[in-house]
């Protein structure tokens, strides 16, 4: 990670003493994506099995450079204890339930290709189908994670935004954008609150997005 800046020498010692000042063993952690730089599955297990010594219940979700993410029954298998990932589904723990995508680059986007725009529709319908598979469910509270930002270059609406506006979550949480100003991002879309987690703009400490009553905390620890 240090190739996008100096404030990420030593992140990974950062965002583990971070963590273990905020998270408690009863907290849920979104982990929404670029989680390992490891290749295959085997690599990335050391990582995890580091992530898995914190505290807390761990959600993962795949980010773009996360190469090595294999198909979900065989991560699943691979995953240690108290450790999920979500892909074209959701989990729902107790009043809380998550969905999400990795999501993509959205039309208008420097250097937006054809093959952009593919992976991008498929996305849409992909974080579709993770919403889908809530319905018959009881949760009171919903959680939209995403890799990428749901809206657009310039903040605008996008696929992403769209099903936002459909399903109404309680809010909403990504990353990946490095070195951006958060306070020039959108903070709310149509009402909801979207919070912007990037590791470098947390300062690598897990965000408090939802503290929900007779259940764990909800954070987002970043990257």
């Amino acid at each position: 990670m240090n190739i996008f800046g100096p404030e990420w020498e030593g992140h990974p010692e950062a965002v583990f003493e971070e963590w273990q000042k905020v998270v408690g063993e009863d907290d849920l952690v979104i982990v929404a994506g670029d989680i390992s730089w490891a290749m295959k599955l085997p690599e990335a297990m050391l990582d995890l099995a580091d992530l898995a010594k914190l505290p807390g219940i761990k959600v993962l979700l795949r980010g773009n450079h996360d190469y090595w993410w294999p198909s979900i029954s065989r991560l699943r298998q691979a995953l240690p204890p108290r450790m999920h990932a979500l892909q074209h589904d959701s989990l729902v723990i107790g009043n809380l339930a998550i969905a999400g995508s990795r999501g993509w680059d959205t039309p208008g986007s420097y250097n937006f290709t054809p093959e952009d725009e593919k992976i991008y529709k498929r996305e849409v319908e992909r974080l579709g189908l993770s919403l889908k598979t809530l319905q018959g469910h009881d949760y009171q509270y919903l959680v939209l994670a995403l890799h990428y930002p749901p809206f657009g270059p310039t903040g605008g609406p996008t696929g992403f935004t769209e099903l936002i506006e459909r399903y109404r979550p309680t809010c909403v949480v990504y990353g990946h954008l490095h070195g951006a100003d958060p306070e020039r991002l959108p903070k709310h879309w149509n009402g909801i609150p979207l919070h912007f987690v990037s590791a470098d703009v947390v300062r690598f400490r897990p965000q408090l997005i939802l503290d929900t009553p007779h259940q764990t905390h909800t954070h987002q620890p970043t990257r």
